[in-house]
Protein backbone atom coordinates (compact mmCIF):
# COMPACT_ATOMS: atom_id res chain seq x y z
CA UNK A 1 0.00 0.00 0.00
CA UNK A 2 2.86 2.34 0.85
CA UNK A 3 4.47 1.52 -2.39
CA UNK A 4 0.81 2.58 -4.04
CA UNK A 5 0.90 6.01 -2.77
CA UNK A 6 4.55 7.08 -3.18
CA UNK A 7 3.59 5.71 -6.89
CA UNK A 8 0.36 8.20 -6.91
CA UNK A 9 2.57 10.77 -5.39
CA UNK A 10 5.07 10.47 -7.99
CA UNK A 11 2.07 11.12 -10.91
CA UNK A 12 0.95 13.92 -9.15
CA UNK A 13 4.22 15.68 -8.79
CA UNK A 14 4.64 14.66 -12.65
CA UNK A 15 1.80 16.29 -13.24
CA UNK A 16 2.02 19.76 -11.66
CA UNK A 17 6.01 19.47 -13.49
CA UNK A 18 4.10 18.69 -17.08
CA UNK A 19 1.54 21.75 -16.56
CA UNK A 20 4.13 23.99 -15.04
CA UNK A 21 6.86 23.54 -18.64
CA UNK A 22 3.68 23.55 -20.87
CA UNK A 23 2.75 26.64 -19.35
CA UNK A 24 6.28 28.51 -19.20
CA UNK A 25 6.79 27.09 -23.17
CA UNK A 26 3.65 28.20 -24.21
CA UNK A 27 4.75 31.45 -22.78
CA UNK A 28 8.17 31.65 -24.37
CA UNK A 29 6.75 31.02 -27.99
CA UNK A 30 4.26 33.77 -27.67
CA UNK A 31 7.36 35.91 -26.24
CA UNK A 32 9.26 34.97 -29.73
CA UNK A 33 6.21 35.54 -31.79
CA UNK A 34 5.11 38.83 -30.11
CA UNK A 35 6.41 42.67 -30.33
CA UNK A 36 6.69 41.89 -26.55
CA UNK A 37 10.51 42.55 -26.93
CA UNK A 38 13.20 43.49 -23.82
CA UNK A 39 13.75 39.23 -22.66
CA UNK A 40 16.26 37.32 -22.97
CA UNK A 41 15.19 33.41 -23.77
CA UNK A 42 17.97 31.85 -24.03
CA UNK A 43 17.20 30.99 -20.43
CA UNK A 44 18.63 27.88 -19.77
CA UNK A 45 22.28 28.77 -21.33
CA UNK A 46 22.85 32.31 -21.68
CA UNK A 47 22.71 35.82 -20.13
CA UNK A 48 23.63 39.05 -21.64
CA UNK A 49 27.16 40.39 -20.90
CA UNK A 50 27.54 43.35 -18.43
CA UNK A 51 30.44 46.02 -19.29
CA UNK A 52 33.91 45.58 -17.83
CA UNK A 53 33.24 41.96 -17.01
CA UNK A 54 35.41 39.15 -18.59
CA UNK A 55 35.36 38.46 -22.31
CA UNK A 56 36.30 34.84 -22.17
CA UNK A 57 32.77 33.55 -22.09
CA UNK A 58 31.11 35.15 -24.79
CA UNK A 59 28.91 32.92 -27.36
CA UNK A 60 30.41 34.60 -30.21
CA UNK A 61 28.38 32.69 -32.64
CA UNK A 62 25.45 34.08 -30.83
CA UNK A 63 26.76 37.42 -31.46
CA UNK A 64 27.23 36.38 -34.98
CA UNK A 65 23.36 36.14 -35.04
CA UNK A 66 22.13 38.69 -32.62
CA UNK A 67 24.55 41.51 -32.95
CA UNK A 68 24.20 41.11 -28.67
CA UNK A 69 26.65 40.20 -26.48
CA UNK A 70 25.81 36.89 -24.49
CA UNK A 71 27.83 35.24 -21.37
CA UNK A 72 27.72 31.48 -21.49
CA UNK A 73 25.73 30.03 -18.22
CA UNK A 74 26.91 27.61 -16.04
CA UNK A 75 24.52 25.58 -13.74
CA UNK A 76 25.96 27.05 -10.87
CA UNK A 77 25.86 30.60 -11.34
CA UNK A 78 22.49 32.23 -9.97
CA UNK A 79 21.12 35.68 -11.12
CA UNK A 80 18.47 36.91 -9.00
CA UNK A 81 16.84 35.39 -5.57
CA UNK A 82 13.27 34.83 -5.32
CA UNK A 83 10.79 34.08 -2.43
CA UNK A 84 7.42 32.70 -3.59
CA UNK A 85 4.67 33.00 -0.48
CA UNK A 86 1.75 31.24 -0.69
CA UNK A 87 -1.36 32.02 1.52
CA UNK A 88 -3.06 28.93 2.41
CA UNK A 89 -5.97 30.52 4.48
CA UNK A 90 -9.67 29.35 4.00
CA UNK A 91 -10.55 32.26 2.07
CA UNK A 92 -8.41 30.85 -0.67
CA UNK A 93 -10.60 27.90 -1.07
CA UNK A 94 -12.83 29.96 -3.06
CA UNK A 95 -14.91 29.11 -4.87
CA UNK A 96 -15.79 25.30 -3.97
CA UNK A 97 -16.48 24.43 -7.84
CA UNK A 98 -13.71 24.66 -10.23
CA UNK A 99 -10.35 25.67 -9.59
CA UNK A 100 -10.09 27.41 -6.45
CA UNK A 101 -8.13 30.34 -5.73
CA UNK A 102 -5.30 28.06 -4.10
CA UNK A 103 -5.55 25.82 -6.47
CA UNK A 104 -4.85 28.23 -9.39
CA UNK A 105 -2.16 30.22 -7.53
CA UNK A 106 -0.41 26.57 -6.71
CA UNK A 107 -0.23 26.12 -10.02
CA UNK A 108 0.95 30.03 -10.63
CA UNK A 109 3.61 29.28 -8.86
CA UNK A 110 4.83 25.95 -9.99
CA UNK A 111 4.95 27.61 -13.41
CA UNK A 112 7.37 30.61 -12.07
CA UNK A 113 9.06 28.18 -10.60
CA UNK A 114 9.86 26.01 -13.49
CA UNK A 115 10.93 29.96 -15.47
CA UNK A 116 13.03 30.84 -12.20
CA UNK A 117 14.85 26.98 -12.90
CA UNK A 118 15.18 27.74 -17.00
CA UNK A 119 16.95 31.13 -15.87
CA UNK A 120 19.20 29.83 -13.20
CA UNK A 121 17.49 32.16 -10.80
CA UNK A 122 17.03 30.64 -6.88
CA UNK A 123 13.95 30.27 -5.37
CA UNK A 124 12.44 29.38 -2.11
CA UNK A 125 8.54 28.73 -0.93
CA UNK A 126 7.25 29.66 2.23
CA UNK A 127 3.44 28.70 3.08
CA UNK A 128 1.55 30.39 5.09
CA UNK A 129 -2.07 30.95 7.04
CA UNK A 130 -2.17 32.39 10.86
CA UNK A 131 1.87 32.43 10.48
CA UNK A 132 4.41 31.42 8.60
CA UNK A 133 4.48 26.96 8.81
CA UNK A 134 7.55 26.94 6.04
CA UNK A 135 10.09 28.96 4.60
CA UNK A 136 12.24 26.69 2.70
CA UNK A 137 16.06 27.93 1.29
CA UNK A 138 16.44 29.57 -2.37
CA UNK A 139 18.28 27.43 -4.32
CA UNK A 140 18.51 26.79 -8.15
CA UNK A 141 18.55 22.90 -8.46
CA UNK A 142 16.45 20.43 -10.07
CA UNK A 143 16.30 18.46 -6.50
CA UNK A 144 15.08 22.04 -5.16
CA UNK A 145 12.50 22.29 -7.98
CA UNK A 146 10.90 18.97 -7.17
CA UNK A 147 11.02 18.73 -3.28
CA UNK A 148 9.07 22.42 -3.79
CA UNK A 149 6.92 20.75 -6.22
CA UNK A 150 6.10 18.10 -3.27
CA UNK A 151 5.16 20.77 -1.02
CA UNK A 152 3.12 22.44 -3.06
CA UNK A 153 1.36 19.04 -3.78
CA UNK A 154 0.65 18.90 -0.17
CA UNK A 155 -0.70 22.28 0.21
CA UNK A 156 -3.35 21.25 -3.12
CA UNK A 157 -4.14 18.10 -1.31
CA UNK A 158 -5.02 19.61 1.86
CA UNK A 159 -6.86 22.72 2.00
CA UNK A 160 -7.26 24.14 5.41
CA UNK A 161 -10.88 24.61 6.70
CA UNK A 162 -12.15 27.84 9.72
CA UNK A 163 -8.58 29.09 9.21
CA UNK A 164 -7.66 33.02 9.11
CA UNK A 165 -4.71 34.43 7.97
CA UNK A 166 -2.33 37.24 9.39
CA UNK A 167 -0.20 38.18 6.26
CA UNK A 168 1.56 41.32 8.26
CA UNK A 169 2.99 38.96 11.14
CA UNK A 170 4.25 36.61 7.64
CA UNK A 171 6.00 39.52 6.13
CA UNK A 172 7.99 40.67 9.34
CA UNK A 173 9.01 36.99 9.36
CA UNK A 174 9.69 36.70 6.12
CA UNK A 175 11.68 40.13 6.52
CA UNK A 176 13.86 38.79 9.21
CA UNK A 177 14.66 35.17 8.01
CA UNK A 178 15.61 36.50 4.18
CA UNK A 179 19.33 38.08 4.85
CA UNK A 180 20.00 38.76 1.18
CA UNK A 181 18.57 40.86 -1.45
CA UNK A 182 15.56 39.09 -2.91
CA UNK A 183 12.52 39.45 -5.00
CA UNK A 184 9.48 38.35 -2.47
CA UNK A 185 6.24 37.19 -4.51
CA UNK A 186 3.12 37.26 -2.57
CA UNK A 187 -0.01 35.03 -3.71
CA UNK A 188 -2.94 36.19 -1.82
CA UNK A 189 -6.41 37.10 -2.12
CA UNK A 190 -5.60 39.92 0.79
CA UNK A 191 -9.26 39.29 2.24
CA UNK A 192 -7.57 39.80 5.82
CA UNK A 193 -7.45 43.75 5.12
CA UNK A 194 -10.31 44.81 3.89
CA UNK A 195 -11.61 48.25 4.46
CA UNK A 196 -10.24 48.18 8.10
CA UNK A 197 -7.54 50.87 8.34
CA UNK A 198 -6.04 49.52 10.93
CA UNK A 199 -4.88 46.18 9.07
CA UNK A 200 -3.75 47.88 6.25
CA UNK A 201 -1.62 50.21 7.87
CA UNK A 202 0.22 46.66 9.55
CA UNK A 203 0.27 44.98 6.22
CA UNK A 204 2.29 48.25 4.83
CA UNK A 205 4.36 48.26 7.88
CA UNK A 206 5.63 44.94 7.52
CA UNK A 207 6.30 45.48 3.53
CA UNK A 208 8.15 48.37 4.47
CA UNK A 209 10.00 46.30 6.79
CA UNK A 210 10.75 44.23 3.32
CA UNK A 211 11.94 47.33 1.61
CA UNK A 212 13.83 48.57 4.52
CA UNK A 213 15.99 45.52 3.89
CA UNK A 214 16.36 45.97 0.40
CA UNK A 215 13.89 43.59 -0.97
CA UNK A 216 11.79 44.08 -4.40
CA UNK A 217 8.13 43.31 -3.55
CA UNK A 218 5.27 41.61 -6.44
CA UNK A 219 1.56 41.00 -4.93
CA UNK A 220 -0.34 38.64 -6.82
CA UNK A 221 -4.25 39.72 -5.76
CA UNK A 222 -5.61 36.31 -6.93
CA UNK A 223 -9.48 36.78 -6.94
CA UNK A 224 -12.53 35.53 -8.91
CA UNK A 225 -13.38 38.62 -10.58
CA UNK A 226 -16.99 38.05 -11.44
CA UNK A 227 -17.78 36.75 -7.82
CA UNK A 228 -16.03 38.69 -5.56
CA UNK A 229 -15.01 41.74 -7.89
CA UNK A 230 -18.45 42.19 -10.09
CA UNK A 231 -21.11 40.56 -7.53
CA UNK A 232 -22.45 38.63 -10.22
CA UNK A 233 -25.19 36.51 -8.55
CA UNK A 234 -28.80 35.56 -9.67
CA UNK A 235 -31.23 37.95 -7.89
CA UNK A 236 -32.88 35.05 -5.57
CA UNK A 237 -32.30 33.77 -2.69
CA UNK A 238 -28.16 32.90 -1.70
CA UNK A 239 -26.89 31.97 1.45
CA UNK A 240 -23.25 33.54 1.59
CA UNK A 241 -20.59 31.46 4.15
CA UNK A 242 -17.75 32.83 5.02
CA UNK A 243 -15.16 30.07 4.75
CA UNK A 244 -12.98 31.60 7.56
CA UNK A 245 -15.46 31.94 10.28
CA UNK A 246 -18.40 29.86 9.49
CA UNK A 247 -20.91 33.08 9.78
CA UNK A 248 -23.81 32.90 6.96
CA UNK A 249 -25.71 35.66 5.47
CA UNK A 250 -28.92 34.43 3.58
CA UNK A 251 -30.09 37.23 1.39
CA UNK A 252 -30.88 38.48 -2.73
CA UNK A 253 -27.78 39.87 -3.98
CA UNK A 254 -29.60 42.89 -5.71
CA UNK A 255 -30.39 44.14 -1.94
CA UNK A 256 -26.57 44.67 -1.27
CA UNK A 257 -25.02 44.25 -4.63
CA UNK A 258 -24.44 49.01 -5.01
CA UNK A 259 -23.31 49.02 -1.33
CA UNK A 260 -20.96 45.80 -1.92
CA UNK A 261 -19.69 47.08 -5.04
CA UNK A 262 -19.10 50.52 -4.08
CA UNK A 263 -17.05 49.03 -0.95
CA UNK A 264 -15.13 46.79 -3.00
CA UNK A 265 -14.09 49.58 -5.40
CA UNK A 266 -13.12 51.55 -2.22
CA UNK A 267 -10.92 48.66 -1.07
CA UNK A 268 -9.03 47.77 -4.13
CA UNK A 269 -8.42 51.79 -4.83
CA UNK A 270 -6.91 52.30 -1.38
CA UNK A 271 -4.58 48.99 -2.18
CA UNK A 272 -3.67 49.78 -5.16
CA UNK A 273 -2.86 53.48 -4.14
CA UNK A 274 -0.74 52.35 -1.14
CA UNK A 275 1.48 49.85 -3.69
CA UNK A 276 2.13 52.96 -5.31
CA UNK A 277 3.23 54.74 -2.51
CA UNK A 278 5.45 51.98 -1.53
CA UNK A 279 6.91 51.29 -5.31
CA UNK A 280 5.30 47.76 -4.73
CA UNK A 281 3.98 45.96 -8.10
CA UNK A 282 0.33 44.87 -7.73
CA UNK A 283 -0.82 42.71 -10.10
CA UNK A 284 -5.10 41.84 -10.40
CA UNK A 285 -4.82 37.92 -10.65
CA UNK A 286 -8.20 36.70 -12.02
CA UNK A 287 -8.26 32.44 -11.76
CA UNK A 288 -10.07 32.86 -14.73
CA UNK A 289 -7.46 34.02 -17.19
CA UNK A 290 -4.46 31.81 -16.80
CA UNK A 291 -0.97 32.63 -16.12
CA UNK A 292 0.97 34.17 -18.92
CA UNK A 293 0.21 37.52 -17.00
CA UNK A 294 1.74 36.66 -14.21
CA UNK A 295 4.71 35.47 -15.69
CA UNK A 296 5.07 38.38 -17.86
CA UNK A 297 4.84 40.57 -14.82
CA UNK A 298 7.38 39.06 -13.51
CA UNK A 299 9.87 39.28 -16.02
CA UNK A 300 9.23 42.99 -15.74
CA UNK A 301 10.05 43.13 -12.31
CA UNK A 302 13.24 41.26 -13.05
CA UNK A 303 14.52 43.01 -15.55
CA UNK A 304 14.14 46.04 -13.30
CA UNK A 305 16.59 44.52 -10.49
CA UNK A 306 19.30 42.92 -12.55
Amino acid sequence: MANLKDDQQVRHLANLELLARQVVEGFITGLHQSPFHGFSVEFAEHRLHNTGESVKNIDWKLFARTDKLFVKQYEEETNLRCYLLLDTSSSMNFPQKGISKLQFSIYAIASLMYLFKKQRDAFGLGIFAKQLETLSAARSTATHLFYLFAQLEKAFNEPQDAVTTNISGVLHQVAEQIHQRSLVILFSDMVENGLDEQKQSDLFAAIQHLKYNKHEVIIFNVNDRKKEVEFEYDNRPHLFVDIETGEQLRVQPNQIRDSYLEKMRQYRHQLELRCAQYHIDLVDANIHEGYYELLKAYLIKRNRMI
